[in-house]
């Protein structure tokens, strides 16, 4: 009924059936989100699930020519999502761990890339080029998850600056490997045997050069951002600025990821304006949801217990399960390791490999490019694979970061530790808690930021001052129609 409806709606107004049709995705994420909230899981899950059931295999509520029309939401959702990562290279920061983090990061990407290697393609005996990228894809962690929980929690400390640092060089890391897996599977794809230093070093030219290109940009959006610009402007700027960086890379064919990490990094360090990105991060949800809403919808869900070509024997449900376990296990495993060999505290060696568990966004905007490079049933197989997890990794992965920011003592709720005061006076005699409870009080008050003084432009203040002059003209007026009754 829903097909013949929208067929007749492409023939009178295609703009209508589009417009018709994103409306439909964004209201289905936002309605579930109202139920994912009450189980208090992450608004993520609920944009894939709101795709699972609006797209093709349950309700066909979004025509498939549009879902096929809109793939450039990918690019774009991934813009905003790796321009805020940029965010966490504050060089400031990365100079107090430097080599650790590294180490860390390598440790833990690494180890998870290679066991989902192992588990793929020798255990499983599934076909080379689907492990090659399944593995490399294995090495990202979601920086959105991980990062609200912080912000939530208010936690900070060490634990909370070698997390954010490890997460942010994490993604760069996954790229670079994603980029290299994807060339190495064109040699496969293309029937050749023989892998040449060309194959691995080209895709590192290649990010090396986009991330150049990305850093101009950033300096060129410091240039374009003086103090007196408005909010306004500062935000049509910087999307603006995005776009046009995200349409060179696709003149390209290359992903923009890499260099709007280094545009974000770039900007942060020469400016230190955060407030760009809280702008951002206000104006981008419709963007995401739209991109994690379409790709629930590509979620193949007739393929999810039979087995294929690139799968193997095994059921893309089986492997997908086994993804999940195998790689948390993996990323734990490495940052303990990592932690360890760098002598890290006690509480960053036993509780980082949980904050590292999420995986979404960039993965899955990875998946939806290697399905793109790869094509066919492997592309599927693949993004499907990674839709899959992520909804597991979303449901469990911002407790698990809960968890360990609370283990390691990043964050509290009690009072004690929020805010910890003299409990003895200058001769050593144990104070009253009638003085120890007051001290608490005064140190919270302290600590609360003075509220911020709204600048109000000229247009707003005369709209206020028209509007009091209306309101004062109808009670006076309402006045003399009471004396008059009287």
């Amino acid at each position: 009924m829903l097909d013949k409806f929208y067929a007749q709606l492409a023939e009178s107004s295609p703009t209508a059936m589009v417009i018709i049709a994103i409306s439909v995705m964004l209201f289905a994420g936002f309605a579930m989100t109202r139920i994912t909230k009450l189980l208090k899981l992450p608004n993520v899950t609920a944009y894939i699930i709101a795709g699972i059931i609006i797209g093709p295999f349950c309700l066909k509520l979004v025509p498939e020519s549009v879902i096929d029309g809109t793939d450039f939401i990918s690019d774009i959702a991934l813009a905003f999502i790796a321009f805020s990562v940029g965010e966490f290279f504050k060089l400031s920061s990365l100079k107090k761990n430097g080599i650790k983090t590294i180490i860390i990061t390598l440790f833990e990407a690494l180890t998870a890339a290679v066991v989902i290697f192992i588990l793929t393609f020798f255990i499983l005996k599934l076909d080379i080029v689907f492990s090659i990228v399944l593995s490399a894809l294995a090495s990202a962690t979601a920086p959105t998850s991980t990062a609200m929980t912080i912000r939530q929690t208010k936690a900070k400390g060490d634990f909370v600056d070698t997390l954010l640092q490890v997460i942010a060089l994490d993604d760069v890391l996954s790229l670079i490997a994603f980029s290299i897996s994807i060339s190495v599977a064109g040699v496969f794809l293309s029937g050749g045997s023989e892998i040449s230093a060309t194959t691995i070093v080209m895709p590192i030219v290649t990010n090396i050069g986009v991330m150049i290109i990305g850093g101009f940009f950033g300096f060129f959006l410091k240039l374009l951002m003086p103090k007196k610009r408005s909010n306004d402007n500062r935000l049509i700027i910087s999307v603006s600025t995005l776009f046009v960086f995200c349409a060179i890379c696709a003149l390209l064919d290359i992903s923009p990821l890499l260099g709007c990490i280094t545009m974000g990094m770039v900007y942060i360090n020469i400016t230190d304006d955060d407030k760009l990105f809280k702008q951002l991060n206000y104006f981008s949800p419709p963007f995401l949801l739209l991109f994690f809403v379409r790709s629930g919808m590509n979620l193949q869900m007739d393929s999810l217990f039979s087995s294929t070509g690139s799968s193997g024997s095994a059921s893309i449900i089986l492997i997908a399960i086994l993804y999940f376990i195998v790689r948390m296990i993996a990323k734990y495993g490495g940052a303990f390791l990592g932690c360890f060999i760098t002598k890290k505290s006690k509480e960053c060696r036993n509780y980082l490999g949980l904050a590292l568990i999420p995986q979404a966004g960039v993965a899955i905007g990875l998946a939806a490019l290697g399905a793109r490079a790869l094509g066919g049933e492997t592309g599927e197989n693949l993004q499907t694979i990674i839709l899959t997890s992520s909804i597991l990794y979303e449901i469990i992965g911002p407790a698990c970061a809960k968890l360990s920011l609370y283990l390691s003592g990043s964050y509290s709720n009690k009072i004690e530790d929020l805010a910890p005061v003299q409990t003895v006076d200058e001769h050593g005699k144990p104070r009253s808690e009638v003085d120890i409870l007051i001290d608490r009080i005064q140190k919270i008050r302290a600590e609360i930021p003075a509220p911020e003084k709204v600048e109000i432009s000229p247009e707003e203040q005369a709209f206020m001052d028209a509007a009091e002059e209306q309101y004062e003209a109808l009670t006076e007026l309402q006045k003399r129609r009471f004396r008059n009754r009287r």
